[in-house]
């Protein structure tokens, strides 16, 4: 029984789950095991109420199959994968000549922040992992766990003003990932690297979720939650946690915050398959990026055999929808939003759906669409056109130099074609 095999048959005992590795077989992984240089592994682990009995590895935001699939199809010079590749390649944090410039301290938000030497330093670990992962080349491989090695040596803190759960929580799931893909590379330090996101990533991460800032519940945007949510997920799979995986998965269905689905996605419009998104009404640029943020946290549960995608009756394909319709330039419902705002709850509402940054290219769409219309074959007319508009997605540097350009680890159209 080859790996691929392996990691099918530890599924099957979860029939209420859809095998994430049933579909893949279904959609065709293109080649046998090996093809990568390294076959799937997976940790047995004891039972947790969430937490799958094996964690899968690789097994973030990018499993073994997909790896395997754009390998073959870039090799194979086909489309779509090849026009992703070279968005890969063409963006210059890819290139096996970066260098690392960790820092002791990170801050965002505040006097003296540095946090961009962070974010441009992670999108091009995993942009390098990327190249190493697809063509092979030991340079790319090099360079990803030169810089991931290089901040686990240095990093202790990361601060600033509230700010500072934003950078735990985009740049902690971000770090994950690369470290996910580097994961058995010759010289990458995965024991150092997991001590760093165990002791400075994850208590910022766990402070939020349980405490928001010492802030009234709802004050914080979903995406704050949805960040922190991100990390302490990855986290998880990164070091073979279910406790840790537990907590997010467990806060995703019944977290008091704005990140957990039924705060996230308030109000439904099921005769138009639509639901409304919780941060629509305060612009669409946040709005999209909650697109990305949960995308990316239903693809990293799906990995481990959690079909949060289709959680609730597919609640949150609904609020894509009603994402992209809009964003298209199309009429959509909206239902007055009420919440409490600062450490006394203070009354705020937003009557109208916003108009700011409506149309905003992210790469936070062909995981949508590849998902819902690609394994689950199901009709996203609205996600699908949003994503060829975006396609072939890039990453981080692609979207400008600011933060908001490096939210998504991106380069969706190479990763998830099918």
């Amino acid at each position: 029984m080859n790996s691929i095999d392996r990691d099918t048959t530890h599924r099957e005992h979860n029939q209420h789950r859809m095998s994430r590795r049933s579909l893949l077989r279904t959609a065709g992984g293109l080649a046998a095991a090996g093809a990568l240089g390294g076959a799937a592994t997976v940790l047995t682990r004891g039972s947790a109420n969430a937490a799958p009995a094996t964690f899968a590895h690789p097994g973030a935001l990018h499993a073994y199959g997909e790896l395997n699939r754009a390998k073959v199809r870039v090799a194979a010079g086909d489309d779509p994968w090849l026009s992703g590749w070279q968005r890969i390649t063409a963006n210059s944090h890819s290139a096996s000549t970066w260098k690392a410039n960790p820092q002791a301290t990170i801050i965002r938000g505040g006097t003296g922040e540095n946090y961009g030497i962070l974010y441009n330093d992670i999108h091009a670990a995993y942009q390098n992992a990327l190249r190493w992962k697809i063509a092979g080349t030991s340079a790319n491989g090099d360079a990803a766990r030169d810089i991931l090695n290089a901040w686990s040596a240095k990093l202790t803190t990361v601060t600033g003003n509230a700010d500072r759960f934003l950078a735990a929580g985009i740049y902690g799931y971000q770090f994950a990932n690369a470290a996910e893909l580097m994961r058995g590379y010759s010289g990458f330090d995965l024991d150092r690297f997991k001590t760093m996101m165990l002791n400075v990533f994850y208590p910022l991460n766990n402070q939020f979720l349980t405490g928001h800032n010492d802030a009234c519940i709802t004050n914080y945007w979903a995406n704050w939650d949805l960040c922190n949510m991100n990390s302490i997920l990855a986290i998880g799979i990164l070091c073979d946690d279910g406790a840790k995986y537990d907590q997010a998965v467990n806060y995703f269905k019944t977290g008091a915050g704005n990140g957990s689905i039924g705060h996230a996605v308030p109000f439904l419009y099921d005769s138009e398959g639509l639901a409304q998104w919780q941060e629509s009404g305060r612009d669409q640029g946040h709005t999209i990026m909650g697109m990305g943020q949960m995308g990316a946290f239903c693809e990293m549960a799906w990995n481990q055999g959690d079909d949060l995608y289709g959680y609730d009756s597919n609640r949150f394909m609904k609020a894509a929808q009603y994402v992209a319709k809009y964003n298209l330039g199309q009429d959509v419902p909206f239902t007055k939003y009420t919440w409490g705002t600062g450490q006394s709850c203070a009354y705020s509402e937003q009557t109208v759906i916003s108009s700011g940054s409506r149309g905003q290219l992210r790469p936070v769409w062909d995981i949508l669409h590849y998902h819902y219309a690609g394994r689950r074959k199901l009709s996203v007319p609205y996600i699908t056109a949003m994503a060829e508009k975006v396609r072939p997605e890039g990453g981080g540097g692609d979207y400008g130099s600011t933060s908001g350009g490096f939210d998504q680890l991106g380069f969706g159209t190479v990763m998830y074609a099918k």
